[in-house]
């Protein structure tokens, strides 16, 4: 079964520094049949202007992954993670028994765009750390690349939830095939361009649920970039 959302459907907060699209409820979001998808709680879409970001404040519970699209972020937490992130990196903040932490566009003049990631942990109370990995175009042109995952991997950002989030920088023409088994279920979002799976077309911000498919093809009717979740089905 895929169950398709379009773009427009999303949850939207804009203020005069954030331009914040919301594929779950978030905020003063609220849809109460579209909360979460499986531990996947948080998908949001994010444009920051420059100098501007979000100031000190508190999680809990939670396993935050930030992934860079355009721009760098300024990061520091309480667990002692400090530093910058750009494209092609990947963070992941395991806020656990509580954390606190900031986020700001370190340009002046140019604007940030990232996708924020929340998974519901499967244990409580965890450790607060941090973790920031890198990844090339190269490596994810016309191939689905994991770059998160709940098992520990060399060169893999872990986190506590079974889960894998995969990206794919994918070619006019270009197809890539991906396999599901019964215990699993996949949510798949256009970052940008155009594509088509199983023969229903998705643009900029759309995304699929997608349950009970052997497989699914993927097919790029433009440059395309897609971030695919596989995860727990029984949650």
């Amino acid at each position: 079964m895929i169950e398709v959302r379009k773009s427009n459907k999303r949850g939207h907060t804009k203020i005069n520094w954030l331009d914040s699209r919301h594929s779950f409820s978030f905020g003063e979001y609220y849809d109460p049949g579209n909360i979460h998808f499986g531990p996947l709680r948080v998908m949001n879409d994010d444009i920051i202007q420059p100098g501007e970001g979000f100031p000190t404040h508190p999680h809990r519970d939670m396993e935050i992954v930030t992934i860079i699209l355009e721009g760098t972020v300024t990061h520091k937490d309480s667990s002692g993670g400090e530093g910058t992130i750009t494209v092609n990196e990947i963070q992941r903040m395991t806020a656990g028994k509580g954390i606190l932490h900031s986020e700001f566009n370190a340009s002046d003049t140019e604007i940030l765009k990232l996708l924020q990631i929340w998974f519901i942990p499967n244990k409580q109370g965890l450790t607060p750390s941090y973790e920031q990995i890198k990844f090339s175009h190269e490596e994810k042109k016309n191939k689905l690349l994991k770059v998160v995952s709940g098992k520990k991997e060399d060169g893999i950002i872990f986190i506590n939830q079974d889960a894998e989030i995969f990206l794919s920088d994918l070619e006019k023409g270009k197809i890539i095939q991906y396999k599901l088994s019964k215990e699993r279920s996949v949510y798949l979002h256009v970052i940008n361009g155009t594509i088509n799976v199983n023969d229903i077309s998705l643009n900029n911000g759309d995304a699929v649920k997608i349950t009970e498919e052997d497989q699914i093809n993927i097919s790029a009717a433009e440059n395309s970039n897609i971030i695919l979740f596989d995860l727990i089905l029984d949650f």
